[in-house]
């Protein structure tokens, strides 16, 4: 009895670890500061949250074999580093002032996760009102950075780092690679072969305060919140 007792004790702490480990720590910058003897990353000062449900069947294209979908940001100032993380499934990963999409809240229960893989692009597109369901499909659109996996980001239910996080410094003497007011894109899709579905939270952070930024799935929620 006692053996079984120890082994109950042993689940149950494994559990709360596993709990604990799958909560979202804040979103740290590239910018290190020396606490004592840890170095840690100082934190984002402005970060925008978007929980959706991705399903096969409503990506926006096929990209290199990829199935894409894309989370449009309005970044109206300029900007000296943008971060962007994505953790699937949702889980107990919460987070306040949350973006929710229907399609969300519709399957927030679900367990159905996958293997992240994002990119952050910008566009030609750098005026309000030129932001179009055309323009947006003739815009040139640029890869400023990827990433597929990341150990700073929670594990996922099967117990692998295949969560995302990237960050990305403006380059300003480059015309195609410096951060300018804009339209950008989250594109999202699984690095394995295989459908795109389940919940996911994507993050997208600034260092400095950016007043207007704005982030929707859809060009015409985007143009609406604009």
């Amino acid at each position: 009895m006692k053996i079984k007792l120890v082994a109950l004790s042993v689940l149950a702490f494994c559990a709360m670890f596993s709990a604990e480990a799958q909560k979202l720590k804040k979103f740290g910058s590239s910018t290190e500061k020396k606490i004592g003897p840890k170095t840690i990353k100082v934190p984002y000062t402005d970060v925008i949250s978007y929980a959706g449900y991705a399903s096969p069947g409503n990506e926006d294209e096929v990209k290199d074999g990829k199935k894409m979908y894309y989370i449009y940001v309005w970044v109206p100032i300029v900007a000296p580093e943008l971060g962007v993380r994505m953790v699937s499934p949702v889980g107990k990963n919460k987070v306040k002032n949350v973006i929710k999409s229907d399609e969300y809240t519709e399957n927030a229960s679900s367990e159905d996760f996958f293997d992240t893989y994002i990119t952050l692009e910008r566009s030609t597109i750098f005026k309000k009102e030129d932001v179009t369901e055309e323009s947006v499909k003739s815009a040139t659109w640029t890869t400023l950075t990827s990433n597929d996996d990341s150990s700073e980001m929670p594990k996922q239910p099967s117990g692998s780092s295949y969560n995302s996080l990237l960050r990305y410094k403006s380059e300003t003497g480059s015309p195609t690679k410096a951060l300018t007011a804009g339209l950008y894109r989250v594109g999202f899709t699984t690095y394995k072969t295989g459908e795109v579905k389940g919940t996911f939270l994507a993050e997208v952070a600034a260092p400095v305060k950016l007043p207007g930024v704005v982030m929707a799935k859809t060009i015409e929620d985007l143009k609406k919140a604009l």
